[in-house]
């Protein structure tokens, strides 16, 4: 398969028909943060909507955490006792 030169265009596109370019379209959006982030079909079939996702997100979040908790630190008599 040929490769087009990175400055052409496909002979089946015209620039006029691609429309004017708006600069900074997407500046303000950019700014906030905005991640968009595609799901696979059988993930997106579980969820209704942005906000069901978000959700099941913090849940899991929140599972996270808990599981990942602060244990007491290992005081290293163990191996100090141990022989060479």
């Amino acid at each position: 398969m040929k490769m087009a030169k990175k400055e052409e265009m496909r002979k089946e596109y015209r620039r006029e028909d691609l429309g004017k370019g708006i600069r900074g379209k997407y500046f303000k959006e950019y700014q906030k943060g905005t991640n968009l982030v595609l799901l696979s079909p059988d993930v997106a079939a579980a969820f209704h909507d942005d906000a069901s996702v978000n959700e099941a997100l913090r849940s899991l979040l929140k599972i996270a955490r808990q599981s990942t908790g602060l244990t007491r630190r290992s005081t290293g008599s163990r191996l100090a006792s141990r022989p060479r």
